[in-house]
């Protein structure tokens, strides 16, 4: 840990958790994403980022992340907070904790009082686990990112119209 890290947490401050895991796609990287990276490290020793498998994301999403899983990796494993990163490829959160072994799990308050967070927080109750809920940064996500994206790409509707005369 840097100096600047240890400012950031305050002098001899303790972590109330020794591993955090922070699960995502981590598409379209944005101040969400770091958001909740730098949340999570600041409650844990050490952070782990899952980075959801391309074929993980389309299962959940029902789309392919547009930044292939290689890309989105490094890009996670190169930010400050991340200690590790771990390529997620089953759906089943508790499965990876069999294999990370982490104390919490860290989502965006989004998940929150859902169907998927009181299930999450059920199934890591079970094996001592606490879920934690960071603030989901509503004017930024990777959903609006790519209907921008994809609304760009579009051709524009007077165009259309000239191809098919």
């Amino acid at each position: 840990m840097t100096e600047r890290d240890m400012s950031e947490l305050g002098a001899g401050a303790r972590r109330p958790y020794r591993v955090g895991y922070a699960p995502g796609a981590y598409d379209l990287f944005h101040i969400g994403h770091l958001n909740i990276l730098r949340h999570a490290r600041s409650q844990c020793d050490y952070l782990v980022a899952g980075v959801v498998s391309d074929e993980m994301a389309e299962l959940a999403k029902g789309r392919r992340p547009m930044i292939p899983l290689v890309e989105r990796l490094e890009i996670v494993r190169s930010v400050k907070y991340v200690d590790a990163a771990f390529v997620e490829t089953v759906p089943d959160k508790v499965e990876t904790w069999k294999q990370v072994r982490f104390d919490v799990l860290f989502k965006g308050d989004d998940w929150r009082g859902t169907a998927k967070g009181d299930k999450l927080e059920r199934d890591f109750a079970a094996v001592g686990v606490d879920v934690v809920y960071f603030p989901y940064t509503v004017h930024t996500s990777s959903t609006q990112l790519r209907r921008a994206l994809d609304a760009l790409a579009e051709p524009p509707a007077d165009s259309v119209t000239a191809e098919r005369r």
